[in-house]
Formats: C-alpha cells, sequence, structure tokens
C-alpha cells in the first residue's frame, strides 16, 4: 500500500512562492505517475499537475501552467510543487496522488493512493 505525506503548505502573500512536497512509502516510486489535485471550500477537487514515472512528462492546468512546475526525485521517493507567482485564487488544500498507470491522468478518478492534503492560503 502507497502511503503518501504532503508538507509545505501554508501563508504566503500574493505574488510569494510556495514549494510543496510530498513523500511515498510502502510501493516502487520509480514506477508511479504522480499528480497533484487541490480543492477550495464548496468548490469540486480540481487537477493542477502531472508527472509521468520517468519525470520525462508533465501536464499542468491552464490555471498554473507557467507559474508552477512539478518535478520528481527517484531516489527519495518525492514529489514537488514549485508554486511561483501565487495568487488570492491558489488557495486550496493541495493533495498528492499516485496511480500506476492512468488512461486519463487529469483526472483524479483514475488515481489510487492520495494524502492527506496540507493547506495552502494566499492572502490578496
Amino acid at each position: 500500500q502507497v502511503q503518501l505525506v504532503e508538507s509545505g503548505g501554508g501563508l504566503v502573500q500574493a505574488g510569494g512562492s510556495l514549494r510543496l512536497s510530498c513523500a511515498a512509502s510502502g510501493g516502487t516510486f520509480s514506477r508511479l505517475r504522480m499528480g497533484w489535485f487541490r480543492q477550495s471550500p464548496g468548490k469540486e477537487r480540481e487537477f493542477v499537475a502531472t508527472i509521468s514515472w520517468s519525470g520525462g512528462s508533465t501536464i499542468y492546468a491552464d490555471s498554473v501552467k507557467g507559474r508552477f512546475t512539478i518535478s520528481r526525485d527517484n531516489t527519495k521517493n518525492t514529489v514537488f510543487l514549485q508554486m511561483n507567482s501565487l495568487k488570492a485564487e491558489d488557495t486550496a488544500v493541495y493533495y498528492c496522488a499516485a496511480v500506476s498507470s492512468a488512461t486519463k491522468p487529469t483526472s483524479g478518478a483514475f488515481y489510487d493512493h492520495w494524502g492527506q492534503g496540507t493547506q495552502v492560503t494566499v492572502s490578496s
């Protein structure tokens, strides 16, 4: 069973940066596609970014493209989300997710394992 633990959330002013981390255990990390999703109060969970097992392929939501960067370190079983130029609308609980393979990697429905989430609050 894969276990995921997010960290790095917090309170930041608009225009600032945060780096989220997600540490994985209990599985073969290097064989997993990893994703970041977020959910704001009263809203549906939404896709943020995903990265292939090798790190060679990434996909971003239009709302974060050019501001967020997903990366991974397979030697440390960790995936990162570097968030720059943060906006108030980026405020949400951010979740890390993992799957062996996904027909639609931007859909949370295809991910098997989820972390508990980390709160990101951007003040305007």
